[in-house]
């Protein structure tokens, strides 16, 4: 007969309970941590940003005790001072230079903290941002050179040596783009020319029925979704050709739904801008337009919110006809070919819209064109499961426009000054983990704004 141990079942002090006892030790420490770093954002916070009303001064962060005339002591302690500007710097000063160096040294967000983060990007703002000649020149030279000189090629479009357009490029850029000095623009950050090459926006960004022609197979983003096959009736829903060219826009704004966004003012600047690209139906009536504006030109729809909340449109349709009036005659624009689950519900848009006698034009997302976005960016260092729409915005946005800016993108749970934000300006609803990346995706817009491709709004706008 064997002995039985009567502590047998008993768990004294054994794993069950170290393993409890590491489980709140760990989170007491990381509890700390982030009342501990709020703290010192909201000190930081008393030090940065500008004053408005009887213009004090900016203030850009501590300093050593060198009593420069241009330093203020204002803590009453000889031993820190800060800056002091009467008014933001040209983006190309030397100060500026090293600012927007310290962001770019940064080559992955891992590298650093993230409050080391938050107090570079808020040491730019000192910066009045302007799009950098140099890298405006490279964006812009090369345009997806191929093909037999002396012809410059947009995709399936040509513009000889000497043409107007090739004309409206500065004498610099002709210079270099005839010596094929392109090849210094830097594998590691995006440039329009390789944008041109890889995705084409101009030519591909839609399905048209110059681009995919009756009787098509067209392979699904996804590709396990296999072929759909465009007949007739689904031919005759493109439109002829790409209704945007190249440039075609002087400033654009690409609109995230992040809460960066809320109390910020921008709505002003946002309507401002000769075409406005929004992300999956947001609001921007009532309390919301003071923050978001109201001018939208392109509104993508995630067939999801048509599937959830208007129930594939296979009942009653007018609620969803109703959502889309509120953006009056912009285009929606849906990923119909993203996969099989995607497509019929996407179609019934364009349905319901004829229907109604809408004058909305309705586009699909060509699936070559989001393949090679995804690709790209893959490339440059953003890895998730699907870029977000977002993303692809900024994308198009690159090479139909020549001033590109951003508004609500942001993916902290905290805004550069420390404070706790929500995650949309209307809702504190997160997705589902693992899907996108969007801190790498924010990382290299800040990283784009450093280099004057695009400019990031975070902060309050003083437009108009």
């Amino acid at each position: 007969m064997r002995y039985a141990d009567p502590s047998a079942n008993r768990d004294l002090l054994g794993n069950r309970t170290l393993l409890f006892i590491f489980i709140c030790a760990f989170a007491l420490v990381t509890l700390l941590q982030q009342i501990l770093y709020s703290k010192s954002y909201i000190k930081r916070g008393f030090q940065f940003g500008w004053q408005r009303g009887d213009q004090q001064a900016n203030w850009t962060g501590l300093f050593n005790d060198s009593g420069s005339p241009t330093e203020q002591n204002i803590s009453g302690s000889s031993s820190r001072y800060f800056e002091f500007y009467k008014e933001p710097l040209e983006f190309n000063s030397t100060r500026c230079l090293e600012l927007r160096q310290e962001i770019l040294e940064v080559k992955v967000l891992s590298m650093v903290k993230q409050s080391e983060l938050f107090e570079r990007w808020k040491s730019l703002q000192i910066c009045k941002w302007a799009m950098d000649t140099a890298e405006a020149n490279l964006f812009n030279l090369y345009h997806s050179l191929q093909g037999e000189e002396p012809s410059q090629k947009f995709g399936s479009q040509s513009f000889p040596v000497g043409s107007p357009r090739e004309r409206q490029r500065s004498p610099d850029a002709r210079k270099m783009l005839r010596r094929g000095d392109w090849n210094v623009t830097p594998v590691s950050m995006p440039s329009r020319s390789t944008l041109s090459r890889c995705c084409n926006a101009p030519s591909f960004l839609f399905t048209t029925q110059k681009n995919t022609p009756v009787e098509t197979n067209l392979r699904y983003e996804v590709e396990s979704s296999g072929l759909y096959h465009i007949d007739q009736e689904i031919f005759k829903m493109f439109p002829k050709e790409m209704p945007y060219y190249r440039s075609q826009f002087k400033k654009c704004a690409v609109v995230g739904n992040g809460g960066i966004l809320k109390n910020s003012g921008c709505g002003k600047e946002i309507d401002s801008a000769d075409f406005v690209f929004r992300c999956n139906l947001p609001p921007i009536s009532g309390i919301y337009t003071t923050d978001v504006g109201e001018k939208t030109d392109v509104v993508t729809v995630n067939p999801s919110i048509i599937i959830d909340r208007f129930h594939k449109l296979e009942k009653w349709r007018r609620p969803f006809f109703s959502v889309l009036q509120r953006y009056e005659n912009a285009s929606v624009l849906l990923p119909a070919f993203y996969n099989v689950r995607n497509t019929l519900v996407s179609f019934r848009v364009k349905y319901m819209l004829d229907d109604f006698q809408s004058r909305q034009p309705v586009y699909f997302f060509h699936p070559q064109y989001l393949s090679s976005v995804s690709r790209y960016w893959l490339s440059l260092g953003v890895r998730a499961r699907r870029i977000s729409t977002g993303l692809i915005l900024v994308t198009a946005a690159l090479e139909l426009c020549e001033e590109v800016h951003l508004f609500g993108f942001w993916a902290f749970p905290m805004n550069p000054s420390g404070f706790f934000i929500t995650h949309h300006y209307y809702d504190n609803v997160k997705p589902k983990p693992g899907f996108h990346a969007m801190p790498s995706e924010i990382f290299t817009f800040l990283r784009m704004h450093s280099r004057g491709i695009l400019r990031v709004h975070t902060g309050t706008c003083n437009c108009c």
